[in-house]
């Protein structure tokens, strides 16, 4: 294909002289003049393994060349990679300068096309910017439409300095985030030889995706920092430690406990955070990540009791009461808290869960119904019926399978808040339905 490269910083320069190599006739373009005349020259005007050596390739064969000149760029291609950077202002919103500028420089090329042109946006942006700022900016300048006239994606990367020509060709997924099919097809078509997965989505998802990877990776480093503290306070080797950690690659180190949901509760995880957290304290260690997992899962707890409220029905039925499904263990159980704060303001609340009803005639936890939450044990029902009939708003609290049949037994009055999404939204057919972060 031929494709014009907007911005020949890190991420454009890496894009153009890999896609170029690729076979691909590729025009850079920066206002830069010294970068313009650095890449004709076969030279890198950043530091970057291997890429000196592809820039003088592909430029002799003339499979790369670099510009000033936006206009001629993109009327010689089918289709523009935008590679401007996206820094921070000082409150740390995003400064869209950059993008805004070459949108509407893209625009006014456009008005002068009559072939059909794809916009592929590689600069992170926030969710909602191809939409908001990217393609009016298009429309306005080029009085095109976009995924008629011309088409818009976003191609997010994934390339780390010192090894991005590496991760360019070993990607662990090409991202698209399309407007319109033909667009999509357009910018898979220039990966065609890229062995990894395309995953091809919605804009507003792919857009979150870089966000969300960063965000965790920052995460990462924190988390093995702070525990690194408290090993070396307590004299053991961190590195030792967190080198077993990531050999668990069932659960530690993979998508188990990823997915957006309620909160975590159980005999474990509550009571092991706060002892490693008083450790630290007498540890004299300020732990600020490890300490924020507890207001956070708290917060999420209020968001589904505050979701409730905002709801001002008082018939509430819960679907699953243990901290998750297939086991009676109530401990911690995040649902009894909620439970409890609904008793508290009057709401009428009945329960069932299937484990726990055993539990309560046979179980181990059958002295930590009676004894400490026997209030809520009263509240408990044997049948699915029951509690769906007598209840105007129905809490899905873990996956037990039989939860699945909740659609099909009610009518068109009640209203599913699902905090574990058992349920897609086009599953239910009855009914209002709703997630608590979905």
């Amino acid at each position: 294909m031929n494709i014009s490269i907007l911005g020949l910083g890190y991420v454009g320069c890496v894009s153009a002289a890999c896609l170029s190599k690729e076979g691909h006739q590729v025009i850079g373009i920066d206002v830069n003049i010294d970068k313009v005349n650095m890449i004709n020259s076969g030279k890198s005007p950043i530091i970057e393994k291997d890429l000196d050596e592809i820039l003088k390739e592909v430029v002799a064969t003339n499979r790369l060349k670099a510009t000033t000149d936006l206009q001629q760029g993109i009327l010689n291609s089918e289709l523009s990679l935008i590679c401007v950077g996206t820094p921070s202002n000082e409150n740390g919103s995003l400064d869209l300068r950059y993008v805004n500028g070459v949108c509407m420089d893209i625009g006014q090329a456009l008005a002068k096309k009559n072939s059909f042109h794809i916009v592929v946006l590689r600069s992170t942006v926030l969710p909602g910017t191809v939409n908001s700022v990217v393609i009016p900016t298009l429309e306005k300048n080029s009085l095109k439409k976009a995924g008629v006239d011309f088409g818009v994606c976003i191609n997010p990367e994934f390339l780390r300095e010192g090894t991005s020509i590496y991760d360019f060709y070993h990607p662990p997924k090409t991202l698209i985030g399309e407007l319109d099919k033909r667009s999509g097809d357009g910018v898979a078509q220039i990966y065609k030889n890229i062995d990894s997965p395309i995953v091809r989505t919605s804009i507003e998802v792919a857009e979150m995706i870089k966000y969300v990877n960063n965000t965790f990776h920052a995460l990462k480093v924190c988390f093995a920092n702070e525990i690194g503290n408290i090993c070396k306070k307590k004299g053991i080797d961190s590195h030792q430690v967190m080198d077993i950690f990531c050999m668990d690659t069932k659960l530690n180190l993979s998508p188990y406990y990823l997915k957006p949901g309620f909160a975590f509760g159980g005999s474990c995880l509550p009571k092991d955070l706060r002892a490693l957290l008083y450790e630290g304290k007498h540890l004299d260690l300020n732990l600020p990540v490890l300490e924020a997992i507890q207001k956070s899962n708290e917060y999420q707890i209020n968001l589904a009791i505050n979701k409730i409220l905002k709801l001002g029905k008082k018939k509430i039925g819960i679907f699953g009461f243990s901290f998750k499904a297939g086991t009676d263990d109530l401990r911690e159980s995040p649902l009894v808290t909620l439970i409890e704060t609904l008793i508290g303001k009057g709401y009428e609340i009945k329960i069932y869960d299937r484990n726990v009803n055993i539990a309560k005639l046979f179980g181990a936890n059958k002295k930590y119904i009676e004894e400490v939450i026997p209030h809520i044990s009263s509240l408990m029902s044997n049948s699915m019926d029951e509690v769906i009939n007598n209840s105007d708003v129905l809490i899905i609290g873990n996956k037990a399978e039989e939860f699945k049949q909740i659609p099909s037994l009610m009518r068109e009055d009640k209203i599913i808040i699902d905090l574990v999404r058992i349920f897609d939204k086009d599953d239910v057919k009855v009914g209002e339905y709703d997630g608590i972060c979905w």
